[in-house]
């Protein structure tokens, strides 16, 4: 556990004389008396590598009888039968490094104590409003203690400002993490268009992911996964996936599991009978194209949009080629032309969440990228039916390539690049 107790330690040196308080995340009832699956909040998982809910840490610098407390359920032997293991009060110390431990259902009565004569107190305000009344509740407890002496926190700041910025630089066992989780990604898309033929239903697609995922260990999918093919793939976040898959269309996949808590977020675009058309592949061409003028950005020191304005200029300039827009190029990207048909950004922070924590702007400008930082680079083209200024040659057409890739001291490395993505190499997969 000694990397998340250095974790531990660099956030309590920028703490001063102050108490975080960090709660998992809480359980969500599906139905009647069944659970959805739980996972850890991320914060709170970053910093003890603890799984199981009903759990808080409180990290203490300079506490007598230890800096980093666990929360947590009691051992239980009769409800463990029917719900699983515990760590308890034993293992919260023995297996996760706490220095104390406390029972979760005790919280209200000692954390109080725990908040007395300290200036401030971290905490990720407005994430979980149950919690935030309940902080709220013991800070004026300790409050009410004031004409004995006892003095109670000034100031709630916000843990993320610290915490945030340490998520977003990954170390080697984070990169490590995601790189695996990208190579069970890749292999499930390489599956995917092995396997994918005209009358299968996008749901048959999805299952072949669930199934890589599980078997190569993975707890789940990072995120509800995307299978849409030939109109469906212009609906950008579309998660329906029950569609037959039709001869002549395009499959969008957008699908990647999670590996110990750190996410893989690979998108690829194919033919559902394995050959591109003419206007499927020149569009694509335009996409890929456009991905790469993002991905030759990547490196430490360049401003965050600097990959977004790249992509947008070759994809502008593609659409201007194949008649979709008619216009000068710079003028059709100052007025914004191009997001007719590309209405998103080129990326996004990538870490324990898919869409990670992170600033990315730092006083109202840009920030430069840094070593360690790992993105998605993520352009597409979605040409709807019904366009009536366009030729319905390019109608439903719905393409995105998406790659996640880590920031060196010497430029870039593609994390997942084992999934196949030139027009020739798909179509020889699909072969």
């Amino acid at each position: 556990m000694s990397i998340f107790a250095k974790r531990r330690h660099e956030v309590m040196q920028l703490m001063g004389d102050g108490v975080a308080i960090i709660p998992t995340a809480g359980e969500s009832l599906r139905n009647g008396d069944v659970h959805f699956p739980f996972r850890a909040a991320s914060d709170f998982y970053y910093l003890t590598h603890f799984p199981e809910p009903e759990a808080v840490a409180v990290l203490i610098p300079g506490r007598e009888h230890g800096e980093f407390i666990l929360f947590c359920r009691e051992r239980d032997p009769e409800k463990e039968i029917w719900d699983g293991r515990r760590a308890g009060l034993e293992g919260a110390c023995e297996q996760y490094g706490a220095d104390d431990a406390f029972p979760f259902s005790d919280i209200d009565e000692i954390l109080p104590g725990l908040l007395e004569n300290r200036d401030k107190v971290f905490y990720c305000m407005g994430a979980n409003p149950g919690f935030d009344n309940r902080l709220m509740t013991w800070v004026n407890e300790v409050r009410s203690k004031a004409r004995t002496g006892i003095s109670a926190p000034a100031e709630i700041l916000d843990l993320g400002h610290i915490l945030h910025e340490m998520r977003l630089v990954k170390h080697s066992e984070e990169k490590a993490l995601t790189r695996k989780a990208c190579k069970v990604s890749a292999k499930a898309h390489v599956r995917a268009m092995q396997e994918c033929r005209p009358g299968m239903n996008e749901y048959e697609i999805e299952s072949i992911f669930l199934h890589e995922f599980r078997r190569a260990g993975s707890e789940s999918a990072a995120y509800p996964s995307i299978v849409a093919g030939g109109e469906n793939a212009c609906i950008l976040h579309y998660t329906e996936n029950n569609a037959e898959l039709h001869d002549g269309d395009l499959l969008l996949i957008d699908a990647g599991c999670e590996m110990d808590g750190y996410a893989a977020d690979i998108s690829r675009t194919f033919p559902v009978n394995g050959t591109f058309s003419g206007e499927q592949r020149a569009l694509y061409e335009v996409v890929l194209n456009a991905q790469q003028a993002a991905i030759d950005c990547l490196k430490p020191g360049v401003s965050w949009n600097a990959p977004h304005d790249a992509a947008v200029r070759v994809l502008t300039e593609g659409l201007v080629e194949h008649g979709l827009l008619k216009g000068a190029v710079d003028d059709l990207i100052e007025e914004g032309k191009y997001r007719r048909f590309y209405m998103h950004r080129t990326g996004h922070w990538l870490g324990m969440d898919v869409h990670d924590v992170g600033d990315y702007k730092v006083d109202s400008k840009w920030r430069e990228l840094e070593s360690g930082m790992i993105l998605t680079v993520e352009p597409g083209l979605y040409v709807s039916a019904g366009e009536e200024d366009i030729d319905e040659r390019w109608w439903n057409i719905g393409i995105r390539i998406e790659d996640d890739v880590a920031i060196t001291s010497r430029g870039c490395d593609v994390l997942s690049s084992d999934a196949p993505k030139q027009a020739d190499d798909i179509e020889q997969v699909m072969r």
